[in-house]
């Protein structure tokens, strides 16, 4: 960590070139005896990065940024701010600290955060941002978050964990067997340490293959925002041998969306089944993700299309729906009479359970993007239809 880079003309530089070409600074020479070119462009790039992601951080004075690859495997404030909200105590361990987004969340819940990171220099950059940031009841331990359980005699609430999806022989992994640290593995010794674990998994992990290779599983949150599931959360709690609640959100600008079901009763409960009605519903994509295609039916009454195209239908308006909700102008079959009536026209267009893409479509009958039709290509219980709205109501 070159300290050089918080002074006042360093910080001054690298502000007013944020928006610089990146290719022409490289060329020129660092106009600072003690920063070098490269390390300038790093600041630079690694910060434009948090515009959106981390904006405590991009808007706070004197942040001294890790390289790209950290920012990117960190998680966003949104979700970060998230997580916290669901735990508190007196004392939290993060034992796979990183860049310290998470930790700096939960400090404002716990008494005494604890930011355990193997990578010197990451741990260093964590300190310094702490400071600037006034979390003051973090304290910072630049070693392996297991080594560091291995040691305290500390009493722990809740132990934090986001294991590394880089495995060195076998690239990017999704599996937790194959994350570092193992948690699966671990769990007896976490355990032996706290009753409360989170961890942070892949939005990829597949969630009934990650039942089976934990333990006391209490709850499951599949976090979306902007309907692009990010993250999945699983809270752990020693002893816990009840059915899983999985709890659902889609994070937008101007509300959240929420469903929770149960794993079990999912796989016990039946949808209905119609062809559409007046409404036509499709959930966000941590509905989706979270399979809950029958609980969704059963719990807001509403019609399954089919069992593999995951719409919905009803004749009454459901208001508070998590997703997106549609009047339904038109149904028509799929057919080369309804096709040639479609070509040259402009429509939004989704495929649910169909064969061909949105590309596809969009190019073998050249309907354009955009306009205020919304079509949906997918699959009832009588066949191949096409499903015509006209507007999606908030």
């Amino acid at each position: 960590m070159n300290k050089s880079i918080l002074n006042i003309e360093i910080q001054e530089f690298i502000n007013n070139n944020l928006y610089s070409e990146i290719t022409a600074l490289l060329f020129k020479k660092s106009p600072f005896p003690n920063v070098d070119i490269k390390e300038l462009v790093e600041q630079i790039e690694a910060k434009k990065k948090c515009k959106d992601k981390l904006p405590t951080w991009f808007n706070s004075k004197n942040i001294y940024y890790p390289n790209k690859l950290n920012i990117e495997q960190t998680s966003s404030e949104v979700t970060a701010k998230y997580k916290s909200h669901l735990i508190k105590g007196k004392t939290l361990i993060d034992i796979t600290g990183g860049l310290g987004v998470d930790t700096f969340y939960f400090s404002k819940y716990f008494q005494n955060v604890i930011h355990c990171e193997i990578n010197k220099e990451l741990s260093l950059i964590a300190k310094a941002n702490f400071k600037t940031l006034k979390a003051n009841n973090i304290d910072l331990v630049s070693k392996d978050g297991i080594d560091f359980l291995k040691e305290t005699t500390k009493d722990i609430d809740w132990i934090y964990v986001d294991p590394s999806r880089r495995h060195e022989s076998k690239g990017k992994v999704f599996l937790l067997e194959d994350c570092l640290p193992n948690i699966p593995e671990l769990l007896s010794f976490l355990f032996q340490n706290t009753k409360n674990i989170m961890m942070k998994t892949s939005p990829l992990l597949d969630i009934s293959k990650g039942i089976n290779s934990l333990q006391n599983v209490k709850e499951i949150h599949c976090i979306a925002v902007n309907n692009e599931v990010k993250e999945l959360l699983w809270l752990l709690e020693k002893g816990f041998n009840e059915e899983t609640v999985i709890n659902t959100i889609n994070i937008t600008k101007n509300y959240n969306q929420v469903f929770s079901f149960l794993m079990e009763q999912e796989k016990q409960t039946q949808a209905i089944y119609s062809e559409p009605e007046d409404y036509l519903y499709e959930p966000n994509a941590a509905i989706l993700k979270a399979g809950a295609f029958n609980s969704i039916s059963e719990k807001l009454k509403l019609n399954k299309l089919h069992p593999n195209s995951h719409l919905y239908t009803s004749h009454k308006l459901i208001n508070d729906f998590p997703g997106r909700v549609f009047s339904i102008e038109s149904v028509l079959p799929y057919s080369k009479t309804t096709l040639k009536k479609l070509k040259n026209s402009k429509a939004n267009i989704t495929t649910r359970n169909f064969s061909e893409s949105v590309a596809s479509i969009r190019k073998k009958h050249h309907i354009t993007d955009g306009g205020k039709t919304y079509l949906f290509f997918t699959t009832s219980l009588s066949g191949k239809i096409i499903v015509e709205t006209k507007k999606e109501i908030k």
